[in-house]
């Protein structure tokens, strides 16, 4: 899996703790939703980013590779 461009839809808006664990990646509020959005460097990565949402208490909405 080379690098991807991913979107996270999540459930709500971040808090400041959660806003800086996703510090490299672009976050919008889209209410009641929130978008984080940032490149994903292998699955190792993405899975990653799934257990430090999940440890977080964050609710995935939905997550998508979002095409070049």
């Amino acid at each position: 899996m080379a690098t991807m461009h991913y979107e996270f839809r999540v459930e709500g808006r971040l808090t400041d703790e959660a806003r800086a664990a996703f510090g490299d990646m672009r976050i919008t509020e889209v209410p009641p939703e929130t978008v984080i959005d940032g490149e994903v460097l292998d699955e190792s990565h993405l899975h990653g980013i799934i257990v430090q949402l999940q440890a977080l208490g964050i609710t995935v909405v939905a997550a998508h590779p979002i095409p070049e």
